[in-house]
C-alpha cells in the first residue's frame, strides 16, 4: 500500500503534523492554494501563563492569494525576535540547544522566502527524527494536476500512484469518499493519540509547536510520534454520533 499525505506547509507546526508525515510514503506540501488565516504562518509555544503565539509577519497581499507567492515582511526583525522568545520559553529544557540549532538553521537563512522557510522548517525537524527516510517529498505547485476540493486532493494521489490517502478531521466535511473509493483509493483519517510528554510548563498540551518536543526530549521525542488512523466510515458514524 502507497500513502499519500497532502497538507499545507506550517510554521514548525505541532507534533501531530509529524504524525501524519511518519505514515506517508509520499508527502505533498500543498503550497498553491489560497492562504488562510490559521496555523500556516504561526504557531502555539508554552510559557508560565499558558500558551502564547508566534506569528511569522506577511507583506500585504491580495484575498485570492497562493501560499507560494506570500512574502516576509522582514522590516520588523521578527527573525530574532522568534529566536530570542524561543530562547527563552525553552531556557532549561533538556535539550534547548537541539530546538534553538533547528530553529536556527532555518531562521538565519536569509535567503529563504515565506514558503520556502515553512518548507525547509518541517523537513530539518523531520530529519532530526529520522523521518525522511523513504519519503518522497512534492509541492503542488510543481505537479500538473487540476481540480478542485476534494477531486483535486484525489487526482494528487492519482498522480502519484496512491492508494491510500490519510488526512486530518477537516477534510470530513468535503471530500467525496465515495469517488476515492471507486478509483481504488482507500481514505483513513489521523486518530491522534496526543500523548504526553514532560514539559516545562504544566499541565500539559499537545498543540505546541514541534520544537517543544525537541527540547523536552531530544531524538527520543519520537517514540512519541506515533498515532494511528480510523477508516472514514468509523470516522464519519462517530462525528454523527457525536
Amino acid at each position: 500500500m502507497s500513502t499519500v499525505v497532502i497538507s499545507q506547509p506550517m510554521y514548525f507546526p505541532w507534533v501531530g503534523m509529524f504524525e501524519q508525515w511518519r505514515l506517508a510514503d509520499d508527502f505533498v506540501f500543498f503550497d498553491d492554494v489560497q492562504f488562510a488565516r490559521g496555523f500556516i504562518n504561526r504557531v502555539q509555544y508554552k510559557t508560565p501563563d499558558g500558551s502564547a503565539w508566534l506569528t511569522v509577519p506577511l507583506r500585504q497581499h491580495g484575498r485570492e492569494a497562493r501560499i507560494c507567492d506570500l512574502q516576509c515582511a522582514e522590516e520588523s526583525g521578527w527573525r530574532d525576535k522568534h529566536l530570542r522568545t524561543l530562547a527563552l520559553a525553552l531556557s532549561g529544557t533538556p535539550y534547548m540547544h537541539d530546538a534553538l540549532g533547528l530553529a536556527e538553521a532555518v531562521l538565519l537563512r536569509r535567503d529563504l522566502g515565506f514558503c520556502d522557510l515553512l518548507i525547509e522548517g518541517m523537513q530539518t525537524v523531520a530529519q532530526y527524527f529520522g523521518l525522511l527516510e523513504g519519503k518522497r517529498l512534492h509541492r503542488s505547485s510543481q505537479l500538473t494536476v487540476e481540480g478542485r476540493k476534494s477531486a483535486l486532493i484525489q487526482g494528487l494521489v492519482a498522480h502519484l500512484g496512491g492508494d491510500r490517502y490519510v488526512t486530518g478531521m477537516g477534510a470530513l466535511n468535503y471530500l467525496e469518499h465515495d469517488a476515492f473509493e471507486c478509483a481504488g483509493i482507500e481514505v483513513c483519517y489521523m486518530d491522534y493519540r496526543k500523548r504526553e510528554y514532560p514539559q516545562k510548563f504544566p499541565p500539559f498540551t499537545p498543540y505546541v509547536t514541534v520544537l517543544d518536543l525537541v527540547a523536552n526530549c531530544g531524538r527520543d521525542g519520537r517514540t512519541f510520534i506515533e498515532s494511528g488512523v480510523t477508516h472514514w466510515r468509523q470516522a464519519l458514524a462517530a462525528r454523527d454520533q457525536a
